[in-house]
């Protein structure tokens, strides 16, 4: 069968099927040019990529999907703090929302920067898909109580996946910045600092080591956004425009439908489409158009959010509105990445107007549809639902314009329509395909007959009820008829002609399958084989589908290429790097082809600006990849190969991402297999990849070849066993292109072929042919080599298999025989496939065979066998006329991968080679030469050239012991003995006479001897079988282990030069005094991307917090006190430690990032950058920091490991192995290792040696110590041994919450053998990060009691305590190891104080035992210092003080120095386990592979027949200290005035002071009031008094309080310490008015100035610049702060200013001196002279009276009263008047 054109360059010698002596410049030269890959895709591109080679023996081919299977997640959120918040004194609140689920802190009150440091853990149990889309929200709200929901202040949102996509797969304390979603003018509402990380199962966290906080924290340097997002986001709009949508599937049953048209009397469309748009958390529908298929909305959804966004997809829906039943019909994913470049020539998201193809389940509609979820985007599509013409575009906002809409509201409007071929023109396309072969169909539908069904969009459907019968030209299948008659005026009348009255043919005719084999059947097509047809309209984008594939066929060819460099790394074949340089110049002329190609054709209709962008990027990421390669390639060599592997691979990556082009055209094809009319299974081919063009570069890869098709199950049958199977197999020839293109359609298919057509009369010569006749037919002899396999899936109960091989090729199957109880068969056996007839031309076969299908089962006495893992390969093949020799032939056995589902499973040897059978018959093969063991019957062995040469070696067993064996069948295991086996020979050990009482073996050493191939790579795996003896002779099968690979365990003897190294001259090393403190040499080596080691110099002023921090305070109290001995202890000497980790840690990644740039320097400008890089290397010698200030106090400082203590030593497997025992199934799931843990049953202890024989000469002498121990010399005796055992559990990190309130109440257990201690009446409560700070002794029998566990369990007041999680230690290889690890090595000695020595043996005494043991001569101390082991000289001090200062002699430092440097002893040295720290994560056995917190911890041994060790050091948590914190307020000045007088209308302020510590707002103090202050000044002499609690070393508070009424005890909080002074203004009525704040950080806060006048805003705002104190230095300070606030702008200002003097006591000080709050006794302060005005006139009303008149209105009173005085008077007069002129007139 052939499969393309460029076939004939296809050279003999092809990479891997060849022995490694092709001549080099030869093997450059064949791999250079390689024809196009023929890799076997599956019908689908799955998005599963693995490192199976794609060569052309070894197809990869997927067949379960993997998208859209749930798996476990787990979110952890930590909020620590937030500042800056906007607003006056809230009281905030964060609210962590993810999807649905939403989480609370506690509320602070009155604070704008609250500090939290609380955890909340999300766990999800979902698709990955689903999980990354949703969005994580951070929101601070304002006072929110069970009342009310409180005011929003802003918010944060980020996508889950963005975060799982980060370094680790998280973000540790970074500031999230709040933004207001009703408001996006705003600007920033304030940070919030939190850690996020999301673990899916088996990942594991680096946590960064949880130091103190003691950095001063740069926001804006550490914000909570990705890579490459800048800083400040702006605003922008989303248009996404909603134009039409086309072919919809039928949303109703007939039942309804008929139902309706019963009532209604009309059948209309039933269905109601909308469109749905989901973005960023917020949703936009459009309007609803009633009953239509073909709807058109032209409507647009905006969505406001900032740019860039923090969520990656846009996600459209087509949904059917309906009350009862509103689903999905379709969905489709926008990845805003693919539609935007960040870069500097880049363009902000652009898209369409184009269609958009969705897919989902199949098209007949039921009500409950089994595949609902494939519409809502969860998994793979089955079938072509409805194609939606869509544009997006993106406009950046400028917030300051004032017609902004200041919401984030989602908005909906109307758009104009849009003309016809805006998407390009329309064309009519043509799709062929022939059906060669339809094997392996699943032998449960085999009985009925079988047809396939193609279609592309609509077009081939046969639910869409299309009439098939012949109509005038318009015949066409699926879409209306609206668009129908339009397609006709664009066609041209040659191709009507031309066409006559074609119809397609979209289905197969049905056939009933014929059996293959017990499990599979085949379709009997023979010589005839069918064929479809189906034209089809769309809108002409070939460009895209064309710059797509040149890309994707640059990527096939690098991604072939590195497998082949990977193969030949892997399988240790000479000269990677010739073979990687030939990758990279293919790459770069790849790249420039692409440049020559996609630049033709730029002016078509249709395209979009997204095309153009696309395109223009795509060429300046192709050249730029182009000039990389180039420069890369020169750079290749020996040394450098893995790593520019490495950066090949991210190439591949780009391109990848590059060619997935996210403007749909045409739709994929789908072909369904249909079984008595039901659909069974499906396959998807991507039209891109059969699409023809002219350019061979563009046309797909599977255009014109015969692929082989694997069909699969839809939907969510297709997950876990039942996916598995294979349920067809097709050998199919697909050509999708133009119609007026088609007439090469045929020209790729097999020769010899005759076309039969439908017969309609004359004048159908261009017809399609609906079969093809075959006259030619090749026939051939297949060889199939099996020889082994290894690591295959555990099927039966006892953890092992009986596994047989079957073998399908073409038509034909064949079995190997069964071997029974093995995982790793040796099957050894060559099947022969005799009249395989192949259908097509001799050289094509030649060089693209079918493929070779191997599937591996279990036997089963009853039932079908088990399926245990399938893989696939192609044979190596030889024509009649072709000589059998090298460098083809023989093959060579090679590794094949087995997969079971997505699931590794094992590895199979074999080798196939497919012969041609001549005329001259089978005489003419290659005779079969094998040895004839007449034993096995018929079964042929592999032949003598393909099978491996093989030689003697014999294979030493170190029998130690068993352990923590379970129960088998319910019974206890008594008598154990274990068996080993390997190819076929093996040995057993002595029989444990009482597992419990000894479960060690008596006879530790026993060999024997195996014949094995030469080739390491070829080994066979090693079986350890461990059986149990019963009563009467049974045995019983308890577990099994494979070593799979032998070759860490194969003897290589040491090196000749270094074996003398005694007689070289004598090596002096100073240590300096005090060696391990005053150089902390830390030798960092880097990962493998660079050679350089660099030597991080630990100055020694950087071991402790305190000492870091004083140097940052620029020139403040320098006078530094000496450390007094007496105050440290061992907390200082870790809290030292751990400094000094974070420093290392933050030099290697600044080193890393450093060689990363240069790096990518070297690959720019080659050579002239590199050496600028190196010397900058040599002036960084502190971890960033300049030249220090000041001295930093010297303290002894101890290792912190941030992992489990056997990661750094190799699992203290230095000479015992730990093997572990399997038994049972393996599990069915995806995850196969989490599974792994159920099936152990224990584990055996020993080693293994193997080497050739008869042996050297030396190796002799070396054993001829004690021959029965062989080489496994100088070890130690295996009886048991009492030792106490000490565990220092020092704290726990991130403990995954127990309780509802989400916070958990630890308290440590412990079980060692039979002893168990439970540590539950110190439990601490509502704790995620208890510090434990206890010891436990507890007494051992090794090796009865190897294994500690140490639990954190959660006490609960009712019910049973829940385990949080637990660490196993395994503690006899710790014992026994060389690296010494019973009692970790100090660097220093001392007799007395923090860093006492605390190992019984002293360092003189450990020394001389090493030397003892290592055959040394023993240590000689000499004068002046000096000690001499082996050639090598020690310097160092030699007195010691003991604790009453006087000073002694003494050789302990110096045994110590030669002890730190044991590593560096040729032969004998290895690192001994220093004084350390381990953190350890802690799993619970009920969520496998999520980390549940972790433990930091050590552990001491100390053997009971040696002198006692003494008391246990005290590491218990450092008590707070108690301290007073005395603040007098004196004066306040220039406070803003908020109050009008009633009658004079002047601003004042009633003034009063507020103070707390942060923390303890509920002690809060206020001051009097000082009234109707007109300046702002107040006068107080107020005293504040706040006792509190303080960690000196951590620099917190620690408050001890009930969360609420119903709490049972107190928790423990800790808190920085912070004093909150405030300024309020005080209202009778109403509630009081705030003025301004500030807080000051007691540890590290702005010098107060000397007079109100200096005090400004630049002390808050530019604290770097200011003199900074520390109380708990300074103990008294007096000064003026300013208090501040935000005005309406959110700027901060001044709003007054404090004249407050602090100052610090301890509690023993304080009672001395008691003193009174306010202006109480003792020692009161005077009362201040306030000014007259200050009183208020409730209180003394005639006083206020007369000040208020008085002062402001004296001569306006007095006016007053002349006026009134006149007015009286003149009335008196109009009064009297009349009266007296009466009287005088009368006369009276």
């Amino acid at each position: 069968m052939k499969r393309g054109k460029s076939r004939a360059s296809k050279d003999d010698g092809k990479g891997q099927d060849e022995p490694a002596i092709l001549e080099t410049e030869d093997l450059d030269r064949s791999f250079g040019r390689g024809p196009d890959p023929d890799t076997i895709s599956l019908a689908s591109v799955t998005a599963v990529t693995t490192n199976v080679s794609n060569k052309r023996s070894k197809p990869d081919i997927k067949i379960e999907p993997s998208a859209g299977r749930p798996m476990d997640f787990q979110i952890s959120v930590t909020v620590i703090e937030a500042r800056q918040l906007v607003g006056l004194n809230m009281d905030p609140v964060v609210c962590v929302e993810i999807g649905d689920e939403k989480k609370y802190t506690s509320m602070k009150e009155s604070t704008n920067c609250p500090y939290y440091n609380e955890y909340f853990v999300f766990d999800f149990h979902l698709p990955p898909d689903v999980i990354f889309d949703k969005i994580l929200k951070l929101s601070v709200i304002h006072s929110k109580n069970l009342l009310r929901s409180g005011t929003m202040v802003g918010t944060f949102k980020m996508d889950v996946g963005n975060v799982y996509s980060q370094p680790d797969h998280q973000f540790y304390h970074k500031w999230a910045v709040l933004c207001d979603p009703d408001d996006i003018t705003a600007g920033c509402k304030g940070y919030i600092k939190c850690d996020i990380a999301v673990v899916a199962k088996g990942d594991n966290i680096k946590t960064p080591h949880k130091a103190n906080e003691t950095d001063e924290d740069d926001i804006e340097g550490n914000l909570l956004l990705p890579e490459g997002v800048p800083a400040e986001r702006q605003w922008a709009r989303f248009y996404v425009k909603i134009y039409r949508a086309e072919g919809l599937p039928k949303m109703n049953t007939s039942i309804m439908a008929n139902v309706k048209k019963a009532f209604i009397g009309e059948n209309k469309d039933l269905v109601d489409p909308y469109v749905q748009v989901q973005f960023a958390g917020q949703k936009g529908k459009t309007s609803i158009q009633k009953s239509c298929y073909e709807p058109i909305w032209n409507e647009q959804i905006i969505f406001t959010e900032q740019f860039p966004p923090l969520c990656k997809r846009m996600k459209i829906q087509i949904r059917d509105s309906d009350k009862v039943n509103d689903v999905a019909i379709g969905t489709h994913f926008i990845d805003l990445r693919k539609i935007s470049n960040d870069g500097d020539k880049g363009f902000l998201p652009t898209l369409g107007p184009a269609w958009v193809n969705m897919y989902g389940s199949t098209r007949s509609y039921t009500l409950m549809d089994e595949y609902q979820d494939l519409n809502e985007g969860l998994g793979e599509g089955v079938s072509f639902r409805a194609r939606l013409l869509i544009s997006l575009a993106v406009e950046i906002l400028d917030t300051s314009s004032p017609e902004v809409m200041s919401s984030t509201e989602v908005q909906v409007e109307g758009v104009p329509n849009i003309s016809e071929n805006a998407t390009g023109k329309n064309e009519e396309f043509f799709l062929f395909g022939a059906f060669l072969e339809a094997t392996m169909i699943d032998r449960k539908i085999g009985d009925k007959p079988i047809n396939f069904e193609v279609t592309i969009g609509n077009y081939g459907s046969e639910v869409d009820d299309t009439p098939t019968k012949p109509k005038t030209k318009k015949s066409k299948k699926g879409d209306g008829d609206d668009e129908e008659s339009e397609l006709i005026q664009g066609s041209s009348d040659e191709e009507a002609m031309d066409d006559g009255e074609l119809v397609s043919i979209s289905t197969t005719p049905p056939m009933k399958p014929v059996i293959t084999d017990r499990n599979y059947f085949h379709l009997p097509y023979f010589e005839r084989k069918p064929c479809i047809y189906i034209k089809s309209w769309w809108q002409d984008q070939r460009r895209r589908l064309y710059n797509a594939n040149i890309i994707d066929n640059i990527a096939d060819k690098l991604e072939e290429g590195l497998n082949d460099v990977q193969e030949i790394i892997k399988t240790e074949k000479a000269f990677p790097e010739r073979r990687l340089r030939g990758v990279l110049e293919e790459l770069s002329n790849g790249c420039s082809t692409f440049l020559t190609v996609a630049n033709k054709d730029q002016n078509q209709a249709g395209r979009t600006k997204l095309d153009r962008e696309r395109l223009k990027s795509c060429m300046r990421e192709l050249e730029n990849m182009g000039q990389q390669a180039k420069t890369m390639r020169t750079q290749v060599k020996k040394k450098t190969v893995k790593d520019k592997f490495k950066q090949a691979q991210n190439f591949l990556q780009k391109l990848r991402f590059l060619a997935d082009e996210p403007q749909h055209s045409v739709p994929d094809v789908y072909i369904w297999m249909i079984s008595n009319g039901k659909r069974i299974a499906y396959a998807r081919v991507p039209s891109k990849d059969i699409l023809y063009s002219n350019v061979d570069e563009e046309t797909g890869k599977d255009c014109g070849k015969v692929k082989t098709i694997f069909f699969k199950l839809p939907g969510k049958k297709g997950f876990g066993s039942a996916g598995w199977t294979v349920q067809a197999k097709t050998e199919m020839y697909l050509w999708l292109g133009l119609n007026r293109q088609r007439k090469d359609f045929l020209s790729g298919l097999p020769n010899g072929f005759e076309e039969n057509k439908a017969v309609r009369g004359s004048g159908m010569q261009s017809s399609p042919p609906i079969s093809l006749i075959y006259t030619m037919k090749q026939i051939f002899q297949l060889r199939v080599h099996m020889y082994q396999a290894r690591s295959l899936f555990a099927a039966d109960s006892t953890g092992l298999s009986d596994p047989f091989a079957r073998v399908f090729f073409s038509t034909h199957s064949q079995v190997t025989e069964i071997l029974n109880e093995t995982l790793c068969p040796t099957w050894d056996q060559l099947l022969v496939f005799d009249n395989v007839e192949l259908y097509g031309e001799a050289s094509e076969l030649r060089d693209d065979p079918p493929i070779i299908v191997i599937e591996i089962y279990d036997q089963d006495t009853v039932g079908k066998a088990d399926f245990m893992g399938r893989t696939f390969a192609k044979p190596i093949t030889k024509m009649s006329d072709e000589h059998y020799g090298p460098p083809r032939f023989p093959p060579q056995l090679e590794y094949y991968q087995v997969y079971r589902g997505n699931c590794t499973a094992g590895e199979m040897l074999a080798a196939f080679e497919l012969l041609q059978i001549g005329p001259g018959g089978k005489a003419d093969l290659p005779p079969i030469d094998g040895p004839t063991d007449m034993d096995r019957g018929p079964i042929l062995p592999v032949p003598i050239g393909i099978r491996p040469v093989l030689s003697k070696y014999r294979i030493e067993v170190l029998f130690w012991g068993l352990r923590d064996l379970k129960r088998v069948n319910l019974a206890q295991v008594d008598r154990p003995r274990v068996d080993i086996e390997c190819a076929g020979k093996g040995i057993q050990s002595a029989l444990i006479q009482n597992y419990k009482k000894n479960p060690n073996f008596n006879t530790l050493v026993k060999w024997f001897e195996v014949d094995l191939p030469e080739n390491e790579l070829l080994h066979p795996p090693l079986n350890i079988r461990v059986v149990d003896c019963r009563a009467f002779g049974r045995y019983t099968l308890v577990g099994s282990h494979a070593v799979t690979s032998l070759r860490k365990f194969i003897y290589r003897p040491t090196d000749k030069t270094v074996n003398n190294w005694s007689t070289m001259e004598e090596i002096v090393i100073h240590t300096e005094p005090e060696a391990a403190v005053k150089k902390m040499e830390t030798v960092v080596k880097l990962d493998s991307a660079s050679d350089a080691v660099v030597k991080v110099d630990m100055p020694d002023d950087e071991k402790d917090g305190k000492g870091k921090k004083k140097r940052k305070k620029g020139g403040e109290d320098v006078e530094e006190e000496e450390l007094d001995e007496s105050m440290l202890d061992w907390w200082s000497k870790y809290f030292a430690s751990i400094e000094t980790l974070m420093e290392i840690i933050k030099a290697q990644e600044a080193e890393k990032a450093e060689s990363e740039e240069r790096e990518d320097m070297d690959i720019e400008g080659a050579g002239a950058k590199k050496k600028k890089g190196k010397a900058k290397d040599k002036n960084k010698a502190g971890p960033g920091e300049g030249p220090p200030e000041k001295k930093r106090p010297k303290i002894d400082e101890l290792k912190v490991y941030n992992r489990e203590l056997e990661n750094e030593f190799y699992h203290f497997e230095d000479w015992l192995h730990t093997f572990n025992l399997y038994r049972g199934k393996s599990g069915d799931d995806d995850e196969q290792n989490a599974s792994d843990e159920d099936r152990l049953i224990g584990k055996f202890k020993g080693s293994l040696c193997m080497y050739k024989v008869p042996m050297s000469d030396e190796m002799s002498r070396e054993m001829g110590i004690d021959s029965n121990m062989g080489l496994f010399q100088n070890i130690p005796h295996n009886d048991p041994i009492n030792v106490l055992v000490r565990i220092y559990v020092i704290r726990a990190t991130d403990l995954h919450p127990a309780d509802i309130n989400g916070k958990a109440d630890p308290y440590i257990a412990i079980k060692l053998g039979k002893s168990e201690i439970k540590d539950k009446e110190n439990y601490i409560s509502k704790q995620l990060n208890p510090v434990f700070g206890k010891s436990f002794d507890v007494e051992a029998t090794f090796p009865m009691d190897s294994t500690l566990t140490v639990s954190i369990y959660d006490w609960d007041l009712v019910g049973t305590d829940d385990l949080i999680g637990e660490t196993k230690i395994d503690l006899e290889n710790r014992y026994y190891s060389k690296h010494r690890a019973i009692c970790g090595i100090a660097s220093n000695y001392a007799i007395h104080g923090y860093n006492v020595w605390r190992d019984p043996m002293k360092p003189t005494q450990i020394l001389a035992k090493l030397c003892k043991d290592n055959k040394l001569d023993s240590p000689q101390y000499g004068p002046g210092g000096r000690v001499k082991v082996a050639n090598r000289v020690y310097t160092g001090p030699t007195e010691i003080e003991d604790e009453n200062g006087l000073k002694k002699q003494t050789d302990e430092h110096l045994a110590l120095a030669v002890l730190n440097h044991w590593e560096d002893f040729p032969r004998v040295g290895c690192k001994l386990v220093p004084e350390h720290v381990e953190t350890r994560p802690l799993l619970n056995p009920d969520k496998p592979g999520i980390e549940q917190g972790r433990i930091e911890m050590w552990v001491d041994m100390f053997p009971k027949d040696m002198p006692a060790p003494g008391p246990a050091l005290d590491i218990s948590p450092r008590k707070p200290k108690k301290f007073e914190l005395r603040v007098i307020i004196w004066n306040t000045d220039e406070v803003v005035l908020e109050d009008d007088d009633i009658f004079t209308g002047e601003k004042s302020s009633d003034i009063f002071v507020r103070g707390w510590l942060k923390g303890q707002q509920e002690d809060k103090q206020d001051t009097d009031v000082h009234y109707h202050s007109l300046t702002g000044e107040g006068n107080f002499n107020w005293r504040f008094i706040y006792p509190f609690d303080y960690l000196m070393a951590e620099e917190k508070i620690v408050i001890s309080k009930k969360e609420s009424m119903f709490s049972w005890d107190e928790t423990e909080y800790k808190i920085p310490a912070r004093l909150n002074i405030q300024v309020w203004d005080a209202d009778h009525f109403s509630a009081d008015d705030f003025l301004g704040a500030i807080e000051l950080d007691l540890n590290r806060f702005p010098r107060g100035a000397k007079t109100a006048k200096q005090c400004t805003i630049d002390m808050v705002l530019n604290e770097q610049d200011m003199p900074m104190v520390n109380i708990f230095k300074q103990k008294r300070i007096k000064g003026w702060w300013p208090f501040i606030a935000r005005d309406e702008n959110d700027e901060m200002e001044i709003t007054g200013k404090v004249e407050a003097e602090l100052h610090l006591m301890t509690s023993e000080e304080a009672e001395k001196s008691p003193v009174g709050e306010g202006r109480n006794e003792p020692e009161p302060l005077e009362k201040p002279n306030r000014p007259d005005t200050t009183f208020l006139w409730f209180i003394s009303p005639l006083k206020a009276i007369r000040y208020l008149i008085c002062n402001n209105y004296k001569w306006l009173i007095i006016k007053i009263v002349v006026v009134l005085l006149l007015l009286a008077m003149l009335g008196l007069f109009i009064y009297s008047m009349p009266g007296y002129m009466v009287k005088k007139l009368l006369g009276a």
